[in-house]
């Protein structure tokens, strides 16, 4: 049982990943992104590897997202002027 659960979260790591490429937006992207590395998190767990899991998820599901998001929104989406 665990280890249909283990590939249930490897391939949500593979599908969130590729998502992650291939939407068009920065946001669905980085949040894509958030999600794969919280499966990682899950996955570490049915691992056995609890400091590994609680790491994944405070830093690279966590951090690197909001961190992201914080220079999305700052940078902003710049819109060309029309006349040039």
């Amino acid at each position: 049982m665990l280890e249909w659960l283990t590939l249930l979260m490897c391939a949500g790591i593979l599908l969130s990943g590729i998502l992650a490429v291939s939407l068009k937006g920065s946001v669905s992207a980085v949040i894509s992104a958030g999600l794969a590395s919280l499966f990682a998190s899950v996955t570490y767990i049915f691992l056995a590897a609890p400091d590994v899991a609680m790491t994944e998820a405070s830093i690279g599901s966590g951090l690197a997202t909001l961190i992201f998001l914080y220079a999305i929104n700052r940078t902003g989406r710049q819109e060309a002027d029309p006349d040039e």
